[in-house]
């Protein structure tokens, strides 16, 4: 039986910037962006695919980074919290607003729920509180009653041009 590759070749872009590494088979997503590419903000909590923290895009699609491999994405378009960001380092308006109105408190949670507003927001620029809720579920906050987060993101949608 042949040996299993050490290291797998892939190429793919990273809040636009193109990525060429040689990484481990099995190296996990999240571990990839954290260890290697210095993208911290994409947090770990359950690596089991639980809690969201780790919460990315890819494809525009959100997903759990603790499950995806590294080299699963590769030619893939992987947009991080460190990517929503506006032009020249500002917040964006969702990150104001999770600023302004307490959508965070400990933060573990806070670039996964990101993640998942900027691809609701994407998808829906003005959604119903119901659609936030349904959005952000799959991301477990231990610190708030999610009532800020939720408020959060309908402020920033509400200052959404229309």
């Amino acid at each position: 039986m042949p040996e299993a590759p050490s290291t797998v070749a892939v190429h793919f872009f990273v809040n636009g910037r193109p990525v060429d590494l040689d990484v481990e088979p099995r190296l996990s997503l999240a571990d990839c962006l954290r260890d290697q590419l210095s993208l911290t903000a994409t947090h770990l909590g359950c690596e089991q695919g639980v809690c969201g923290a780790c919460n990315v895009l890819v494809d525009g699609q959100v997903v759990r980074s603790c499950l995806l491999l590294a080299a699963q994405v590769e030619g893939c378009q992987v947009t991080t919290v460190e990517g929503i960001g506006a032009e020249g380092g500002q917040l964006s308006r969702l990150q104001q607003a999770f600023l302004d109105h307490h959508g965070l408190q400990c933060g573990f949670c806070t670039p996964g729920m990101l993640i998942a507003a900027t691809n609701l927001l994407e998808r829906t620029p003005h959604p119903s509180r119901e659609q936030v809720t349904s959005a952000i579920s799959g991301v477990i906050c231990r610190c708030t009653g999610y009532t800020d987060i939720v408020d959060s993101i309908l402020a920033a949608a509400d200052s959404e041009p229309r």
